[in-house]
């Protein structure tokens, strides 16, 4: 093993040394002064001329690495403020070689006969990032990405070409510091930023079923001194009320007696579809939003006969938040919401009459990865409400088949599917030139085509001109 002392002579060297030294020497001759790997901050070799004396210039060594300083006078004395970080070697007197030991900054002073100060470092060290700098070109060659070391963290600067390749580097460079993400600071800026464009379709359907059957009697009579006069009244009690006024009325009298019947036998069957398609665009990691509907008033205070009013929002909603994380694949959060007012759950305030509409809400919120052009169905979200009730006078109403007489039956079903498709785009814009106005080529019809001919807008043939062709179907401003 050679030693290294920082002045003075030594022994000859081995024959290994020596040879490497001769190399490195050769290198210097062939390469020129100031020479270093491209691509890196670190140079390997430095040239000091006597114009250069006194001057400091700032130097990067790299952890456990070492720079050739090569003088054209010899060097009498050497100065290194921190050992602990960096260390000097003299092997000859025109020939420094200086050493990155740990990380942090020091300073190296060369002094040379009478000491006159030969050259003066500010000296870093940090780890040689030439080797991270190759590998992210040879990863992604169309980005601009610089790499900087600070204090033993690295620093990605410059640009890349999206979102995807930003997080290459920065995997990169993890892989670098020991796989510790925290020493990695990302200050890339991304060229163009990856657009999704989302299309969701709302799908639902209800349906209703409303049974009603009730009786009601009244029994009058007089006998003498005696009197009776007996009334049923069998209310709904499910529904409140009854859905019409229909009824059959049926009566009797004998002499001072009097019994009339009231039958009520309802039926209610109702669908309602709710379709809803709203579709839109937004940048990887930006959220965005979209409602179709409307606003209704809420009270939310009342002072000195004034009412405080805001208003909450009904309707189709859809909240999503894309994020573009390999080439098509898209990690998604998705929030839809479909409202609307109802009399259900409605209450009226006391002090000022009002009535508060309740809302019914079908909402559905989750979070996938899935690649470009797939599909997402969020299904399963059913609801089914059964509600019954029987009102009767007590005894009567458990007679057999006469009972039904003395009592009423309510029975109400609700029924409701939603089913919510999901599917995301990675998309790119698109010029001007390629996009058509939904009334674009649209005119209305004269005045002689509308009244005669029942025409809603102007027709062509290819060569200009109207057309007699005619159409069978429905038309109109859009037609599916």
């Amino acid at each position: 093993m050679v030693g290294w002392v920082k002045r003075g002579s030594l022994p000859a060297p081995s024959v290994a040394v020596a040879l490497a030294l001769a190399l490195v020497v050769a290198f210097v001759v062939l390469a020129g002064p100031g020479t270093a790997f491209a691509g890196s901050n670190y140079p390997k070799v430095i040239r000091i001329s006597k114009a250069d004396a006194g001057v400091t210039r700032p130097l990067n060594v790299g952890l456990n690495k070492s720079v050739v300083v090569e003088l054209d006078e010899d060097v009498r004395d050497v100065l290194v403020s921190s050992p602990e970080i960096a260390d000097a070697v003299v092997r000859n007197s025109r020939r420094v070689y200086i050493l990155g030991v740990a990380f942090g900054q020091a300073n190296v002073f060369l002094f040379g006969d009478g000491g006159r100060q030969i050259a003066a470092f500010d000296l870093s060290v940090e780890p040689d990032t030439g080797d991270l700098a190759r590998a992210i070109r040879r990863v992604i060659p169309d980005s601009a990405i610089e790499v900087e070391a600070v204090n033993g963290s690295i620093i990605l600067r410059g640009s890349a070409a999206s979102p995807v390749d930003a997080k290459r580097a920065t995997d990169i460079a993890a892989k670098f510091v020991g796989n510790d993400v925290e020493k990695v600071v990302n200050t890339i800026a991304v060229a163009g930023k990856e657009q999704v464009h989302l299309k969701v379709t709302i799908a639902e359907v209800q349906r209703s079923i409303i049974k009603q059957l009730g009786v009601d009697l009244r029994v009058a009579g007089q006998n003498g001194r005696v009197a009776f006069d007996v009334l049923t009244e069998n209310p709904f009690s499910t529904n409140g009320t009854a859905l019409s006024s229909t009824a059959g009325a049926f009566s009797y009298a004998a002499g001072g007696t009097t019994a009339d019947a009231t039958i009520r036998a309802l039926q209610e069957d109702g669908v309602i579809r709710t379709l809803a398609e709203p579709t839109l665009t937004a940048i990887s990691g930006e959220k965005a939003d979209f409602l179709v509907g409307g606003e209704f008033p809420v009270p939310v205070g009342y002072d000195n006969g004034e009412v405080s009013i805001e208003f909450k929002p009904y309707g189709v909603s859809l909240d999503f938040t894309p994020v573009v994380l390999t080439e098509g694949n898209i990690s998604l959060h998705v929030k839809t919401e479909v409202s609307e007012l109802t009399n259900e759950g409605a209450i009226t305030l006391s002090t000022t009459g009002l009535t508060i509409p309740a809302l019914r809400v079908r909402r559905a919120n989750t979070t996938v990865e899935m690649p470009s052009g797939s599909a997402l169905v969020l299904a399963g979200l059913i609801k089914d409400d059964i509600r019954q009730s029987i009102a009767g006078v007590p005894g009567l109403m458990q007679v057999p088949v006469l009972g039904a007489l003395f009592k009423s039956r309510d029975f109400q079903r609700s029924q409701t599917e939603l089913v919510v498709f999901v599917t995301p785009y990675v998309v790119n814009p698109v010029s001007p030139k390629k996009i058509t106005r939904p009334d674009k080529n649209f005119n209305p019809p004269s005045d002689a085509a509308g009244y005669f001919l029942n025409r809603l807008n102007r027709t062509y043939r290819i060569g200009g001109g109207e057309t007699d062709t005619k159409y069978y179907g429905r038309f109109g401003f859009i037609y599916e």
